[in-house]
């Protein structure tokens, strides 16, 4: 079902209605990742830069731009957000994607990233793997789903020549491209294309030297470690928007070590990413919804937001033009509203968008985005609940490990999501929603951020009270949200 923006009503109710706040989480890994290997400065760096990354998207998220037809002003897409979030951290040599990439065993970098979103394009998901120039793989991605509108259309005619040596006119009606033909597309889209040297990084090249010189005596295998934080997972971003679309942002550089052309988890549909949006009787999504429990957004929230500290106005103010606190949009209960409220029909939509990280092969073996969202759709679970039974401890990405589970990797992994549920009335306009962001994951800790109910900035690498990291309460900044062992950062 679609629904499209609503112009603006000099009604009193209707100015007042239910609005979709948008919402947003990332994640920049999943893994052994231990207090001790990672040592407090290493903390403190991945602090640092999700607080920087989630507060630029938050930012982003909330900067209206003019309405191209001169109406009211239009807020950035789920997969505008998402996606942009992704770039940051593709930048950010701190993670496995973009610049700082794993290498191969042969020592090259080959790319993965995905889009999804649970409406609103024709293709909702695609995905592009084997990347070794483009600068920012998910931005190909999402040029991808873009063009599949056109692609998809009765008697669209291609967009011209293809490359030198391969004829690739489109993307055509296909969901996943691999190396040079993607990259084909990447320049007819224009988008940045470097020499592969770029996504050299000293770390991540000894990591894979001193992983391969550890097999070869004997120790185990490469692509994983029991001693130190070998990446295996990704970086990703999920976004709501005020629309009610949700969309998965994921993007890598696979496993360390992984054999050149090793396809994983990231571009497949259903693996390492799914967005959704499914029509669900009322009683059912409240039912679901009392169960999920966990973080959530169900009330209007008085005031500013998020107000971010003298540091971080600094750095944002060298990216955007943003104001640096703003209100959020006013939320209901699940019940219609307004004076008309006994004559309207509402049809309820519940939306769920997940993105994973960890050991790729495990989540390809469980199709396990897939199946955490058909536990919610089909099996009326919560998605936290549903998250859980998939990549909680015990659940479907550690028994597909089976009796190697600790000790190859395989079966690690976590999931970041956005669930939401929305009621609309006979005319599509909003009467309630909710929302709450989901993380998830089952080995030692999961690189994520986001901005909470409160409007704190909030970054988790372990689960909370674990190894020192705790909420450091009374302040909403977002340097002062987490501490290392205790002080103040």
């Amino acid at each position: 079902m679609e629904y499209k923006r609503q112009p603006p009503s000099t009604d009193a109710a209707w100015q007042q209605r239910p609005q979709i706040r948008p919402r947003l989480i990332i994640h920049g890994g999943a893994g052994n990742i231990t207090p001790k290997g990672l040592g407090p400065d290493g903390y403190k760096a991945y602090r640092q830069s999700l607080l920087t990354i989630v507060s630029k998207a938050d930012v982003y998220m909330r900067q209206p731009v003019p309405s191209p037809r001169g109406g009211a002003p239009q807020y950035p897409s789920a997969l505008e957000v998402a996606t942009y979030a992704v770039t940051l951290l593709e930048d950010d040599p701190l993670y496995n994607s973009g610049r700082g990439a794993v290498f191969t065993r042969d020592g090259v970098n080959e790319l993965d990233a995905s889009v999804m979103v649970s409406r609103g394009r024709a293709k909702r998901g695609v995905g592009v793997t084997g990347l070794r120039h483009v600068r920012n793989p998910v931005l190909l991605a999402r040029a991808m789903l873009e063009h599949g509108d056109g692609d998809l259309a009765r008697g669209a005619e291609a967009e011209g020549a293809g490359g030198p040596h391969l004829d690739v006119p489109s993307a055509q009606g296909h969901t996943i491209l691999y190396g040079a033909t993607a990259e084909v597309l990447a320049r007819r889209y224009g988008l940045a294309l470097v020499d592969p040297s770029y996504f050299f990084t000293q770390r991540r090249w000894d990591e894979h030297v001193r992983a391969l010189e550890r097999e070869r005596g004997g120790d185990g295998v490469a692509t994983w470690s029991a001693d130190e934080y070998l990446p295996q997972g990704t970086c990703g971003a999920v976004a709501l928007d005020a629309d009610g679309v949700v969309c998965a942002a994921t993007s890598t550089g696979g496993l360390t070590n992984k054999l050149t052309g090793r396809i994983g988890d990231t571009p497949v549909v259903g693996a390492g990413f799914w967005a959704e949006e499914w029509a669900e009787e009322a009683a059912a999504a409240e039912s679901a919804w009392q169960a999920g429990g966990g973080r959530s957004l169900s009330q209007g929230l008085p005031g500013p937001v998020v107000e971010l500290s003298a540091g971080l106005r600094r750095l944002l103010a060298d990216c955007l033009p943003a104001p640096f606190a703003y209100s959020p949009l006013s939320l209901a209960p699940l019940t219609p509203v307004g004076p008309d409220a006994r004559a309207t029909a509402t049809t309820t939509t519940r939306s769920l968008a997940l993105s994973g990280t960890g050991n790729g092969d495990s989540f390809l073996r469980v199709a396990a985005a897939r199946t955490a969202a058909a536990i919610a759709r089909w099996g009326g679970a919560s998605g936290s609940d549903a998250v859980r039974r998939v990549a909680g401890a015990g659940g479907e990405l550690q028994r597909s490990a089976g009796d190697r589970w600790g000790l190859t990797g395989e079966g690690q992994g976590g999931i970041i999501g956005v669930e939401s549920v929305v009621t609309r009335d006979a005319s599509g306009r909003v009467v309630a929603s909710r929302a709450r962001v989901l993380d998830e994951y089952n080995c030692a800790g999961m690189f994520r951020a986001w901005v909470d109910d409160d409007g704190k900035a909030v970054v988790r690498v372990f689960r909370p009270g674990e190894n020192g990291e705790e909420t450091f309460e009374g302040e909403g900044r977002p340097e002062d949200v987490w501490r290392w062992s205790g002080e103040k950062a």
